[in-house]
Formats: structure tokens, C-alpha cells, sequence
């Protein structure tokens, strides 16, 4: 419900103040009057209890005239609105009294019919100032509340974009920012694997830690110079700090890393700028920065890098030479897992002992070149639908950002062991199907002199390599496996009532009794014997 506009009347003459206490419907107007007197005096003290809106008061009375009274008020009061009660003969001042801040005036004698107006005029000019006041409040919060994020956006274009002295002479105060002097410099925060790690907890708790980092890099910043922090990016922040000395700003760095990892569960990257003299230079020292950052890729986080480091980097030597890569690429289309992994140490070793470190921008676009190699020898060898897997592990490098060297080490250790794997299957379902072959040649052959060399010729494979790949896909070497078919072929025929020297001959044995030492050995038993049992038992009822 809407508040009532509160009234005062003070005039020295009862009459005149009861006839426009009770003469007006003043609730109609939404108006209350709240309290009354009969001198200046007495009207300050209802008016300091009341706190009214609207003061009628006479510009003659005695103790304290209307003129002083309404100095007083506006002091007290400054947006109440002041009516002065006058005689003709005091019209100049009540003119005074407008001057110094009363809205209005009545001349006396007067009606109830002026009163009322000029009241009723005041309520709408005090109503429209405090719906104006409400609105500028409601502004000036929304202003306080948006800083926070004007702040942040003014300080990304400040290290993105080049910017005259003037406007940031501007900017600077009505942000409200602390003050910073030249020369300046760029360092570049970022949380370590702050997704991989704590992706899963809620906003609530991303944005207390997000929150509590801050916090720590401004205080410990704090300690040894002035800077402004601010937020870049979900995992990043941004510091501009005032340089005492390009060790000092080492220090700083170092000095915030160890408070992160000493009070919360986190860790940080820290990149340095070179020093920028001017606020025009401020993203050139910021994408110094942003390089020096990137060199984390090597140690995995938690330190700092200055861009002095990243400047020498540009003179660093390739990782690896094309006839390594072939070398590579040669152990992995053969599968050996071994050599392949062998290859990855070396290069890693070599990479991490050079005295100028590889862009790690080069050496990430390096290995991803690499898989994409990976995968054409697997495509050349086998159907797509066989290697989803590796497929998927390639393009992890593309939607995941790897943090770190160790990291791309895992990987591709990871498509190597996949990569082989997969090789290795398709070898053993190849030689399968090889020996496989074998065995039909060797049992609709088995009236031939099958030899070793004989059977591995057919297969297109030194004789070396046939028999363990012979042993290996059938469980028994090649002459037990031979020997074994010979003699089941040799059970059908003696079934079928074949004589021995038949059989003997059929089966390539020169001599009959060769053949029944063979057979005797392998079954226990001699062919006449095995023959005599096998047709007895099929004889009985």
C-alpha cells in the first residue's frame, strides 16, 4: 500500500492552523498531516520528530520567523518542499524565502480552496523528485553492481587493443580503479587443468575456487606492488602490475604459485611480458606474455615463465628429421610396438635435453601430423570399420587441448599400443588364413612327398618362418600335423576295407612295413589289427 506524503503546518494563529488541519479532506489526496505548531521554535522540534514531506508555514512568527525556519529545514531536509504563509505587506520576503529553497508562497487572506492546491501542487513536484531520486539510486546500484564486469571488459580491451594515455586517464576514475603507474607490466595466470580436474564440481563451487584464487593473486601481488586482476577467461586471469625490477616480477610470480598450491588444491601457469613504458605497448607485453604461458607445455604447470625465454626460442632446431619419422613409421606398419615406443623415448629425451626448446605450438602441430600419419598406414592395411578406435584416440587432439608434453607422450604411446595392436590382429588373421590353406593343400596332397620346404614354397614363406607360424596357428609342428593326417586318412581307408600296401602306397609310403611301424606308433596298434577291431565292432548286432 502506498504511503501517505506527510504535512506540517506551523503558524502562530490556532484558528488558521485547526481550519487547515480539519477543513481539508487532505486523506483523498493521499496526503498526512503529521504534526502542527504555533512558533518556529516548536515547529523544528515536530518537524526533527516527524521528518515531514511537506512544511506549511507562516513567514512572520514569534521566536523563529519563517525565513530562518526555512533555512533551517532545507538543511535538515533537503528535498522537503517548503509553502510560505505571507502578508501582502511581507511579499519581498517571501520572495527571499523562495530564493533560498521554498517551493511556493500564499498570500494572506486566503481560502481553504488555495491552501489545497498549493499543497496538492507540492505532493505531485515531491512525488515526481522522489520517483527521479528512486530511478538516479536504482541507476547508481545497477552502476556498482555492473563495475565489477565493466572493469573486466575495459582491462581486456586495454590489453588487446592500443589506447591513448587521455582515455585511460578517464576510464581509470570512473571505474574506480586503483591507481598504477609506468612502467607496466603483462602476467598471464592460468589454472592447471582446471576442466580435466574439476569439471565436475557445481557453478557454486567453480565460482567460490574461481573467486578464492583471485583473492590470493591480489594479496600476495599486493605485498610487493600495485596491480589490477581480473578475470579473461573460465580458467585465466589477467594482471597489470606497476614493474619495480624485471627480478621483482620473477619473484611476484613464484610468490604467487607457491600460495596457490600451499592454500587450496589447486596449481598455476604464470607467463611475464616485458615491460611496457607506455599503455600503447600494453599488448605487445601481453602477448609476450600469452607465448612465455605456453611454455608450460614442457613442465606441466605450476611455475612461471618469462618472455625472455620464449624470444630465444624462435632459433630452436626441428624435433626430428624426416628419415626419423620414416624410421617410425616403418616400426609401426610392421607392429612392432616395441621399436615404435623406443622411437618416442629417444625423441622425448632429445627434445627435453635441447638448450633452446621448439615452439610448443611446432611441436604440437609436429604430432599431430604424426597421427594423421599413423592413420594412413592403418588405412592402407585395414578396413576403416577396424580402427574406430584409433581413429577416436587421433581425434581426441582436436577437441581436447593437451596441457603438457607428458600428456602428448601419453598419447601417442597410447595410438602406438592401439596402432600395433590392431597390426598384429590382421597379421594373425592373415597367417591363419595362410596355414589354414596349408593344411587343405597338404590333406588333398597327402600321396605327395610333402616336405617342410615344399609346403612353405607353396605358401610363398621361407621355410623358417612357415614352420613356427605353422606350429603357432595349428598347436603341433608341421611333420606331426603331416603325419597325424596320413594316419586318419589311413583309419578311413582301412574302414573301407583298402588293403595295407594300398593305403601305403596311396599315402606315399614306399615301403609297406615303414608305413605299419608309423601307423603302430601312432594309434597303438597295426593296421591289420586296427582294421580287424574297427570292421568287428561295426559287424556286431
Amino acid at each position: 500500500m502506498k504511503q501517505p506524503v506527510k504535512l506540517c503546518i506551523v503558524d502562530d494563529i490556532r484558528s488558521v492552523v485547526d481550519m487547515i488541519r480539519r477543513k481539508i479532506p487532505w486523506e483523498q489526496h493521499g496526503i498526512e498531516v503529521v504534526g502542527s505548531a504555533m512558533n518556529g521554535e516548536e515547529g523544528l522540534d515536530v518537524i526533527r520528530q516527524t521528518m515531514p514531506d511537506i512544511i506549511l508555514t507562516d513567514i512572520r512568527m514569534p521566536k523563529m520567523d519563517g525565513l530562518e525556519m526555512t533555512r533551517t529545514i532545507l538543511e535538515m531536509l533537503p528535498h522537503s518542499k517548503i509553502i510560505i504563509l505571507s502578508a501582502y505587506t511581507d511579499f519581498e520576503y517571501a520572495k527571499k524565502a523562495i530564493q533560498y529553497g521554498a517551493l511556493d508562497y500564499v498570500k494572506k487572506p486566503f481560502s481553504i480552496d488555495d491552501i489545497e492546491k498549493v499543497v496538492v501542487k507540492a505532493k505531485e513536484a515531491w512525488e515526481n523528485e522522489k520517483r527521479d531520486r528512486t530511478h538516479v539510486m536504482e541507476l547508481e546500484k545497477k552502476m556498482k553492481e555492473s563495475l565489477p564486469a565493466l572493469r573486466q571488459e575495459y582491462m581486456s580491451l586495454l590489453v588487446h587493443h592500443q589506447t591513448d594515455e587521455a582515455d585511460i586517464a578517464q576510464w581509470w576514475g570512473f571505474l574506480d580503479l586503483p591507481p598504477l603507474e609506468a612502467p607496466f607490466a603483462v602476467m598471464v595466470i592460468q589454472i592447471d587443468q582446471f576442466t580435466d580436474k574439476f569439471g565436475d564440481l557445481v557453478v557454486k563451487e567453480l565460482e567460490l575456487a574461481r573467486f578464492s584464487l583471485q583473492n590470493i593473486v591480489e594479496e600476495t601481488i599486493k605485498s610487493h606492488t600495485t596491480a589490477v586482476v581480473f578475470r579473461e577467461a573460465f580458467n585465466r586471469y589477467v594482471c597489470l602490475l606497476h614493474v619495480k625490477s624485471k627480478e621483482r616480477l620473477i619473484q611476484i610470480a613464484d610468490a604467487c604459485c607457491e600460495n596457490i598450491a600451499s592454500f587450496t588444491k589447486f596449481t598455476i601457469s604464470i607467463g611475464i611480458g616485458q615491460e611496457a613504458n607506455q599503455v600503447r605497448e600494453l599488448p605487445k607485453s601481453y602477448q609476450q606474455a600469452l607465448s612465455a604461458l605456453s611454455y608450460h607445455f614442457y613442465t606441466g604447470g605450476n611455475g612461471a615463465f618469462s618472455s625472455t625465454f620464449g624470444t630465444q626460442a624462435s632459433s630452436a632446431g626441428w624435433v626430428y628429421s624426416v628419415e626419423s619419422e620414416n624410421e617410425f613409421l616403418f616400426g609401426f606398419r610392421s607392429g612392432n610396438r616395441d621399436k615404435t615406443l623406443q622411437w618416442l623415448d629417444t625423441v622425448f629425451g632429445e627434445m627435453q635435453s635441447l638448450a633452446v626448446l621448439p615452439e610448443p605450438s611446432d611441436v604440437e602441430h609436429l604430432f599431430h601430423g604424426l597421427s594423421l600419419r599413423m592413420l594412413n598406414v592403418l588405412l592402407e592395411k585395414l578396413p576403416r570399420e577396424q580402427i574406430v578406435e584409433f581413429e577416436s584416440k587421433v581425434k581426441e587432439a582436436r577437441s581436447e587441448s593437451r596441457a603438457s608434453l607428458l600428456e602428448y607422450r601419453k598419447w601417442l604411446s597410447e595410438l602406438c599400443d592401439i596402432g600395433c595392436r590392431l597390426i598384429d590382429k590382421e597379421r594373425a588373421s592373415e597367417s591363419q588364413k595362410i596355414i589354414y590353406r596349408s593344411i587343405d593343400y597338404i590333406k588333398a596332397n597327402l600321396s605327395q612327398d610333402l616336405t617342410l620346404e615344399h609346403c612353405a614354397r607353396q605358401a610363398n614363406l621361407s621355410w623358417g618362418y612357415y614352420s613356427n607360424l605353422f606350429k603357432k596357428v595349428s598347436g603341433t609342428t608341421f611333420q606331426q600335423f603331416v603325419t597325424q593326417a596320413k594316419i586318419e586318412r589311413a583309419k578311413s581307408m582301412l574302414i573301407d576295407d583298402y588293403q595295407v600296401q594300398e593305403i601305403a602306397q596311396e599315402l606315399g609310403y614306399e615301403h609297406r612295413r615303414y608305413f605299419s611301424e608309423v601307423f603302430k606308433k601312432q594309434t597303438g596298434l597295426t593296421p591289420t589289427e586296427f582294421k580287424e577291431i574297427s570292421i568287428g565292432r561295426s559287424a556286431q548286432p
